[in-house]
């Protein structure tokens, strides 16, 4: 199931965020992250999702 949020967070980074945190700071952070560019959102979303195994 990791491996799948990993990708989810690669393909579209607040989805990937949202499937491991929820509706909370780390999800919102990510969505702001992701429109000032993508690159920082992908590196927001994996971190999230590799910090909260």
């Amino acid at each position: 199931m990791e491996l799948i949020k990993i990708i989810c967070a690669i393909i579209l980074p607040p989805l990937g965020a949202f499937l491991q945190v929820g509706i909370g700071k780390h999800f919102w952070i990510n969505i702001i992250l992701t429109l000032c560019g993508y690159i920082p959102g992908i590196v927001h979303a994996v971190w999230v999702v590799a910090k909260n195994k």
